[in-house]
Parts: C-alpha cells; structure tokens; sequence
C-alpha cells in the first residue's frame, strides 16, 4: 500500500508550544504559562450580541468575504488605529482567524522557490505555512541586544533575487518586542528599494504598553505594498470564535477570496455578528484588559529583577521572553527541570526558531495570583541551580 502522506508535511515538525500545556494538563498542582491565550471572558456585550443572533436565527452563510457590515466596521476601525484607509468590499477579507490569512495569503502570493523572510523568535506558524505554499523560509535572526527589533542590517544579511515577501511579526510573539515608526522607516524604504511584499501580522497590536501601534501599511509608499493581519483573539478576548481579517491591495485580497471561498467557505456566521458588537461599543474592555496586562508586565519584570534573571522590557503582546544562558543548558532542558521539579510550564525558546536558544517565552495571560505563585516556583528553582554552579 502506497504512503498516502506527502513528503512535505510530514518533515514539518509539530507546535512545540503545545508539548509543555499538554504534560502540565495531565499533573497535579502543575501552573502553565505556556498559552497565549487571554484569561479574561469575552466581553459581555459581544457574548450577548451572540447569544442574541442565536436565538434570531442568524446562522446561515455569510458571503465569501464575510458580513459587510463588519467588514465596514474594520475599516473603520483601521482608519482609526493605523491611519490607513481600506474599502470593505474590494480590500477586505473575513477569515477563520488570523492563522487562515497568514495561510491563504502566502499561498496566493508565492511561486515555487520564492523565498520568505521570517524573523525569529516568531510565531510557529509562519514557516510551515510558506512551506506548505511551496515557498523557502528564511530565518532571520533577532538579536537580544537590539530588544528583537529588525533592521536593515539584519535584512541585507538574508535578502536575495528569491526574495518576495518579508513577515513583520510585531507587536512580537514569543518576545514582546515592538517596531515603532523610527524603527519601521528603514525597513520600509529597504522594501520598497528590493521590491518585496510585506505580510504585517498585527494580532497583538490592541496591546502595546506606552507607546501606541504603528503599522508599516501606514509609512508612505507601503499600503500597495502590505497585507494587513489582524483578528480578535488576543485584543477582544475571542480566542473561540475563530474569526480574524486581512486587508490589502485589491489584486490579491480578490484572489485570497476565491481560494478562502473554495476552502472554508465563510467565517463563521455568528462570530462575525458578535465581532461588529464589539468593535462598535467595547473599546473600554478593551482598554480594562490591556491595563490588567500591563500591571501583570510590571510584576514580572520587578520580580526578574528582584531573582536577578536577565529580561529586556517588553511593550507589547502579553509575553515575557528572559535569558537562562546563565544556567548553562539548553532552553529545553530548562524547561523540562522547571516542570519536572516545580510543576511549573513555560515554552523554550527554540519552539520559536533556533535563535530563541538560551530563552523561555513565559505568558502573563493568567491571574496575579497564578503568576505569583509560578515565579515563586521559577525562583526556588533558579536558587537551586545557583547552588549546584557553586
């Protein structure tokens, strides 16, 4: 009987982020902050705009694109935070979360052999998605000492005839690190200089911490040139309601519609409903939510301080990225004693890219309370460890 699996998906290698939730859901008493996942409720009003559409039948499908009314409330909305101004039927497309339009988009943008730059420590999904489009990933490497941010030093290291897309995936997941309009202008002007394509991935943009968003679509010259991802998993607490967006120039915002409409069909119907509830009159949650975070941010960082464990500051995501190159073993390794020993569940850093060797994604997606008690844990363990280097 002949192998029914193709070469390609079975040398991509599983999440690693679930490997550490999936062993602590099994363990007594164990803490895991290895999700990104919000810990608070959706907001009211959009669960009752649910509930509601529910109870009037609202389920049939949406068209390919997704409600109009929503997607004129995401421009709206863009227009608002970013500054960039999109149409609703020509330059929008409702999805099945942000991880369908990474998805979709890279498939109906590259060529075989057409080469993606993805800085790294990123989320998981960016290399499989261009392998699996026929594309190649090009990791390229942040630095700790530049706060992870990308430059153009980085990108003329990686960048080739091959090149047509780059993937700005900031506000950062594993690292928090931020790109702010100082940090994007280079960027945008080596863009446009070798005539790529960028893929903004802005799920976290909700979330920055004393310093507001800025979008590469907004710098000039770049709007023809980006796609714009967002969704409201981690902003609106909706992880659940699979439901994301794209905006961008019309040609391939038509043509990632056509493979969506064969693919999925339509967004689901009452998560979109729910979505215009809460982009028109949830923003105060929104901000509750942020400023929770913020506080959680702050705790951590004393308290690294305070341990003596190395962490630059992030500013936005909900995620802390520090430093146990100081242990002399391997992030995994860390890892694996942390839960092992105190039954406490973080990422490695290398689930994100080789180049997260030496680090631990920890998420601040939980209560104080979990958290204090999950560092209490993390610095018994670092106290111990102190001693056996003695």
């Amino acid at each position: 009987m002949r192998n029914p699996l193709s070469k390609k998906i079975v040398e991509i290698q599983p999440s690693g982020i679930r490997k550490f939730f999936d062993v602590a859901n099994e363990m007594k008493d164990a803490i895991s902050l290895g999700v990104g996942e919000p810990d608070f409720d959706t907001p009211w009003r959009i669960r009752e705009e649910g509930i509601f559409t529910l109870e009037k039948g609202k389920t049939f499908y949406t068209s390919n694109a997704g409600l109009k009314e929503l997607r004129q409330e995401i421009c709206r909305y863009l227009e608002r935070k970013i500054h960039v101004s999109y149409d609703p039927v020509r330059e929008t497309l409702i999805t099945v979360g942000g991880s369908e339009a990474i998805d979709v988009g890279l498939r109906c943008m590259l060529d075989p052999g057409d080469e993606v730059l993805i800085p790294q420590p990123s989320y998981v999904s960016y290399l499989p998605c261009t392998v699996m489009a026929d594309g190649v990933p090009v990791a390229v490497p942040l630095q700790a000492e530049n706060e992870f941010r990308l430059t153009v030093e980085d990108l003329e290291k990686y960048t080739t005839e091959r090149t047509k897309i780059l993937i700005m995936p900031f506000p950062n997941n594993p690292t928090g690190s931020i790109m702010t309009k100082e940090d994007l202008e280079p960027v945008a002007e080596f863009v446009k200089e070798h005539d790529l394509y960028v893929m903004s991935d802005e799920i976290y943009s909700e979330l920055t911490y004393g310093t507001q968003h800025v979008s590469i679509a907004s710098l000039p010259g770049m709007r023809e040139r980006t796609l714009v991802i967002n969704g409201f998993s981690k902003g609106f607490a909706m992880t659940g309601w699979r439901l994301g967006y794209c905006c961008g120039p019309e040609a391939l915002i038509e043509q990632m519609t056509k493979l969506h409409q064969f693919a999925i069909m339509c967004a689901p119907t009452n998560s979109q409903y729910a979505a215009v509830e809460g982009l028109r009159n949830c923003e105060n949650e929104v901000e509750e939510m942020r400023k929770s975070y913020d506080q959680r941010r702050r705790f951590l960082m004393h308290e690294f301080a305070r341990m003596g464990l190395e962490c630059f500051e992030p500013f936005g995501a909900f995620y802390v990225f520090p430093s146990i190159r100081e242990f002399g073993m391997s992030s995994e390794e860390f890892a694996t004693r942390l839960l092992e020993e105190e039954k406490v569940a973080v990422v490695p850093g290398t689930a994100f890219g080789q180049c997260g060797e030496g680090f631990l994604r920890i998420s601040y997606a939980y209560s104080l309370e979990d958290l204090k008690e999950a560092l209490g844990r993390l610095e018994n363990f670092i106290r111990k460890l102190r001693k056996e280097q003695e």
